[in-house]
């Protein structure tokens, strides 16, 4: 897929992402990534993002991975968690006015911090249909969810200290039939190695 540099707003700043929607005569549904922990070197370049991404084309969505605020050529600063949920929102706002996107369908993904982002968004967002968290950190975040009937699908590995597997578990049953756990093998925090094997997963679960 090819991308496009793309800049959009998110209230009074400006965001700044790359935008994959391929030339077709049809709509097809579309997808936002949100990337690893600003203040830890996270930004929308990271071998986890572009694995995600990877499984979104094979499945045919227009996708749009972006820079939180503050992170390279997005204006503002780190705000904690509840800023970057209103970016994840806006980039949503913007996907979904592009040429060759359909309304219906959307996914909201993210890596580590950025799928703890997805995850709080995704939950209360009525656009977002599906929500993919790959590596959630819930070792280090407090969670409070509650019952969804929209599909999550979370992705960990067993060598993830940060995204344990039994409190993965634990939050699959507070979240409903419609959540999944999928675990690799063998994967840190990082899924070095494992990038091809965790985007054929994730492509798998979107059928």
């Amino acid at each position: 897929m090819d991308e496009r540099r793309v800049t959009f707003p998110a209230g009074d700043l400006t965001l700044e992402g790359l935008l994959g929607v391929a030339n077709s005569p049809s709509t097809r549904p579309g997808a936002v990534v949100c990337h690893p922990h600003p203040m830890y070197g996270g930004s929308m370049h990271n071998n986890v993002v572009e694995a995600i991404l990877d499984s979104l084309w094979q499945r045919g969505f227009a996708t749009l991975r972006f820079n939180f605020r503050g992170v390279g050529d997005s204006e503002g600063e780190y705000d904690g968690g509840e800023g970057e949920g209103d970016d994840a929102a806006a980039a949503i706002t913007f996907l979904k006015s592009q040429a060759g996107v359909s309304a219906e369908g959307l996914v909201l993904a993210g890596y580590s911090f950025g799928a703890l982002v997805a995850l709080r968004r995704g939950l209360e967002a009525a656009e977002v249909a599906r929500v993919i968290a790959v590596a959630l950190p819930i070792g280090m975040a407090r969670l409070e969810p509650t019952t969804t009937s929209k599909p999550v699908l979370m992705v960990s590995g067993d060598s993830d200290s940060y995204s344990p597997v039994d409190g993965l578990k634990k939050l699959r049953e507070r979240l409903g039939s419609e959540s999944k756990v999928q675990i690799i093998a063998g994967a840190d925090h990082f899924f070095g190695g494992y990038e091809a094997q965790l985007s054929r997963m994730i492509a798998a679960a979107l059928g």
